[in-house]
């Protein structure tokens, strides 16, 4: 299923990963009794940033070890436009 060299793949990917992942985090830290509730977090840039990663770890596991060009390209691109929109509107 994530086996294909293909944009819109690799934009799913982009999306989908960094909201799973935040989503995670504010978890965690709502259970280790970090933050007071799941919509204010301390500091906000935190969860934003571990998508991030995570979409970049994505990246360099398409690129690199599967050598899948178009979705690598694609899962950069929507990552890009991710850490833009954290700069933008934080």
């Amino acid at each position: 299923m994530f086996k294909k060299d293909d944009w819109t793949l690799g934009i799913l990917i982009g999306l989908l990963l960094p909201l799973v992942f935040y989503g995670l985090t504010i978890l965690a830290l709502s259970l280790w009794g970090r933050t007071q509730g799941l919509l204010y977090p301390p500091n906000p840039q935190v969860p934003g940033l571990v998508g991030i990663a995570a979409n970049l770890i994505a990246f360099r596991y398409y690129m690199v070890k599967l050598k899948y060009d178009r979705a690598g390209r694609g899962i950069i691109l929507i990552t890009f436009l991710y850490f833009l929109s954290i700069f933008i509107f934080m």
